[in-house]
């Protein structure tokens, strides 16, 4: 009996054993499926050159109303969207030897969709501000500007410094900085968020508000079309003129690298001041012909 014991104690240890040495136990399905899912996210954000590359394209998020950063205009007889945001845009693309797609929309959807990974930058007469960095990663600035108000050529005389526009209605485009510049200068409930710059200009033809905040480029492009409005420097202190382009959060590795070096070589080789200064004739040009349309 004793022996009969001994020998299946001694079975029960050699099994035992044998489980220990192969105990080779895979992780679990949804382990692998988190590492998986985690390493899948470090590539997204490691390889975005590669797969901007392997796609062929660069897919740029732009609003197409806003001279001279980015307009319609027709060329050839067709309708393109040109700009200086847009010329540093194909930069880009020519620097990678990839197309460039654009995609336009209204501005305050444009950094929505950026993070819902609808394009792979935005480029939109973009001001970087802490706000908007919380969302995105903004790339160096590659232009500076001034902020003004754009008001009706009679109001000249009434509308001169920061003070005067004290309970005045101003319209702003929604989403950008001038909702805060805005803010600073009136109530807020006086001042006038729309979806498009051309709008606001209607606006204030018409009467329904005294002033658009904008900055000197955009401002001189609109006014150049409509005599009867003024580009008037009221004072306005505002320390983030400068403008940027815009990538998802996280994206800061090659590819942010590869943007700031282009942006600084292209301001070294003085590109950036001639796509403005094209962009500028464009926009002059375009709302001369808009003007001889309605004449």
């Amino acid at each position: 009996m004793k022996k009969l014991l001994s020998l299946l104690l001694a079975l029960v240890m050699l099994l035992s054993f044998a489980a220990c040495a192969n105990d080779d136990t895979p992780p679990a399905d949804g382990d692998d499926q988190q590492q998986e899912e985690q390493n899948g996210s470090e590539s997204t954000t490691m390889n975005k050159l590669a797969d901007i590359k392997a796609a062929g394209e660069l897919v740029v998020g732009t609003s197409a109303d806003y001279p001279p950063y980015e307009f319609h205009t027709e060329i050839d007889g067709k309708d393109t969207i040109v700009g200086f945001d847009i010329s540093i845009a194909q930069a880009f693309a020519d620097e990678l030897g990839v197309e460039l797609k654009l995609v336009d929309m209204a501005f305050e959807s444009l950094l929505i969709s950026l993070q819902n990974g609808d394009f792979d930058l935005v480029m939109a007469g973009l001001t970087p501000d802490e706000k908007r960095a919380k969302t995105v990663d903004f790339t160096d600035v590659f232009f500076h500007n001034k902020q003004i108000v754009i008001i009706r050529a009679e109001d000249a005389d009434k509308y001169v410094t920061t003070e005067d526009m004290a309970g005045t209605t101003l319209g702003v485009q929604a989403g950008t900085v001038q909702e805060t510049i805005a803010a600073d200068l009136t109530d807020e409930n006086k001042v006038i968020k729309l979806k498009k710059f051309p709008e606001l200009i209607m606006e204030l033809k018409t009467g329904k508000i005294d002033g658009v905040c904008t900055n000197t480029m955009v401002a001189s492009a609109y006014v150049s079309a409509h005599p009867d409005l003024l580009c008037q420097d009221i004072g306005i202190v505002w320390d983030n003129t400068g403008f940027s382009g815009a990538i998802q959060k996280g994206d800061n590795g090659e590819f942010m690298a590869f943007l700031n070096e282009t942006i600084a070589k292209l301001q070294e080789d003085g590109s950036i001041d001639r796509f403005v200064a094209e962009a500028q004739e464009l926009a002059n040009a375009s709302s001369e012909d808009a003007d001889s349309e309605a004449a």
